[in-house]
């Protein structure tokens, strides 16, 4: 009876502890551990790394820019910046040359020599202006890629729908000071992460499927474009073999290019990042992270966790779960995955903006 007594003791307080530390709750592979890197970063969303450490935040509904500093090297953020607010969603950050791009909904701007003006950002710079004003899969995710251009998204500003606009369902590259603007690549509905292969430098994009055509369709993808010019389907042909109901019936899903790989329909796939440090162990190195959202009208919610894509050869050739936990067995939504980044010493972080904070995951066996 005394035992008995002192297990359920136990487990009253771990029960407690987990539901104040929703972290407690996460499952990771044997010799990871996810702590918090910050918090009180109201829906922090896409991530960018400075040469000097510095973190950078994006918002969508905050409206803000954050910057985050971990000055002794603990694994933790001890300042927080707030480099801009007001903004209309400002969801891509990225990092080129000392510079802070930081992408809207219709426009891009910059703000030049960041890292040593935190404390007092400088006015930015407008890079470019003309782009749709739509909210609908109006956030931008932004990188920098290997040729030094700006790379964004340009969802499609509906479930799905033919835009004369050609610049629609698209990503869309850009000399960093707003010159040369080029359609990369074509029928993408809403992109919100990618990340170029170390070895071979072709882009891979996370792509989110169109809704309403029930819960197990069509699958969300993850697209591969070593190339501009190609054209994925949307909105006449989903995930490569489903053709739209109501856009699709003039074409054949062979003329565009297909997915590299399907995830689960609805999972919301967003922050992809390839594994290239050396902190992990040899099975996650050169893999590629992506950070599933989640779902928001499936009947039996899927995502809100962490996988990694198995590549051999290049290509993706199994999916494993990496951390999960967010969405518990009853359906209660702990948190969401936005995006990943990987820090100088190997460990990863990943953003959350239902919590508004940013865990830090690394190997310590």
């Amino acid at each position: 009876m005394i035992r008995a007594l002192v297990w359920l003791t136990i487990a009253w307080a771990c029960g407690a502890a987990a539901a104040n530390d929703p972290l407690a709750l996460i499952k990771l592979p044997a010799g990871f551990r996810i702590e918090l890197f910050a918090q009180d970063v109201p829906n922090a969303r896409s991530l960018a790394l400075g040469e000097d450490g510095t973190v950078y935040v994006g918002s969508m509904k905050a409206g803000k820019v954050y910057a985050l500093r971990d000055e002794d090297g603990d694994g933790q953020a001890e300042h927080r910046y707030v480099l801009a607010e007001g903004l209309t969603m400002p969801n891509g950050v990225a990092v080129y040359r000392g510079d802070l791009y930081v992408a809207e909904v219709s426009k891009i701007m910059r703000f030049k020599d960041i890292a040593h003006k935190l404390s007092a950002p400088p006015k930015p710079e407008v890079v470019i202006d003309t782009l749709p004003t739509d909210l609908w899969h109006g956030w931008k995710y932004l990188r920098v890629g290997p040729d030094g251009k700006l790379y964004f998204n340009v969802g499609a500003p509906c479930n799905v729908c033919v835009q004369d606009n050609e610049i629609y369902a698209t990503l869309v590259r850009v000399d960093p000071d707003g010159k040369n603007l080029e359609i990369f690549a074509r029928g993408v509905r809403n992109s919100v992460g990618f990340d170029w292969h170390p070895k071979s430098q072709a882009l891979w994009f996370t792509d989110n499927g169109r809704d309403w055509l029930g819960d197990d369709r069509p699958p969300d993808e993850l697209n591969r474009a070593a190339k501009a010019g190609l054209h994925f389907g949307f909105p006449h042909c989903h995930s490569g073999d489903i053709p739209d109901p109501e856009y699709g019936k003039d074409t054949e899903c062979k003329e565009f290019t297909p997915p590299a790989w399907r995830f689960g329909a609805h999972v919301a796939p967003l922050g992809a990042r390839f594994y290239t440090g050396t902190q992990f162990p040899a099975q996650y190195r050169g893999q590629l992270f992506v950070a599933q959202h989640g779902s928001w009208n499936r009947t039996k919610p899927v995502g809100y966790r962490v996988v990694f894509l198995e590549f051999k050869d290049e290509k993706p050739v199994a999916e494993h779960v990496f951390a999960e936990g967010w969405l518990q067995p009853d359906g209660k939504v702990l948190g969401r995955p936005v995006d990943i980044l990987q820090l100088k010493d190997g460990s990863l972080l990943v953003s959350d903006d239902q919590r508004g904070v940013i865990y830090r995951i690394y190997y310590r066996p």
